[in-house]
């Protein structure tokens, strides 16, 4: 059976949908799926198309969605397809839609330090996901995203904040789930905050983990 995969790309251009979806594009290719990229939304109005599909992959920043679409796709990861993005596009699509918030497992709320900042990525091994096996820690130089996720996710990979001017300081250091997976129905949802420009998936295992979640969500 053919493996099929949809990516719409769109929204907020700052977060280069076209050259992210170009990568995403490559992987999947890659890996044996038959994708097909979009760039509108009224991709998602047809339950019965995405039902047919193994892989739903968002990567549309700030945009409005219908109650339709979204109810298209919260019905068609329910019934076993996968749903897998990173960054704001994913957790930063719709900002004014709760369903997709509740489906795709957090919010972008914040990056305190901005762009270019360097720090590390926490894989947490003591679980027994295969999309973080061989993967090390390793450091990025961009945003950090300050989150409000879900209690429900497996978190796979953390980010610590450190101290910094401002009123959220009073809470301390902060530790911030970058990658997670979690359950809709009989579908599976993986999402890695990482991807603020393609460049970042120039990174071995930023772009190992994407692949890896690819596959576990659409598996």
């Amino acid at each position: 059976m053919t493996k099929k995969a949809l990516i719409v790309k769109g929204g907020w251009d700052g977060h280069e949908p076209n050259e992210v979806a170009a990568i995403f594009a490559g992987i999947l290719e890659a890996e044996g799926f038959e994708v097909e990229v979009s760039d509108t939304l009224e991709s998602f109005n047809s339950v019965d198309k995405l039902t047919d599909l193994s892989l739903i992959v968002p990567v549309w920043t700030m945009g409005e969605i219908s109650n339709d679409q979204v109810s298209s796709v919260l019905k068609a990861v329910a019934s076993g397809v996968g749903i897998a993005g990173c960054h704001g596009g994913m957790c930063d699509s719709f900002r004014n839609n709760t369903e997709w918030q509740f489906l795709t497992g957090s919010q972008w709320v914040a990056h305190p330090f901005n762009d270019g900042v360097e720090y590390e990525v926490n894989i947490m091994h003591s679980g027994s996901s295969p999309i973080v096996e061989g993967i090390q820690d390793f450091k990025v130089k961009s945003e950090q995203y300050y989150l409000h996720v879900d209690p429900a996710v497996d978190v796979l990979a953390t980010t610590t904040f450190v101290m910094s001017e401002g009123e959220h300081s009073a809470n301390g250091v902060i530790t911030m789930p970058v990658v997670y997976t979690k359950k809709w129905g009989k579908g599976k949802v993986f999402y890695n905050s990482l991807g603020h420009h393609a460049d970042v998936f120039d990174i071995p295992e930023a772009k190992e983990l994407m692949r890896k979640g690819f596959l576990w969500a659409a598996n």
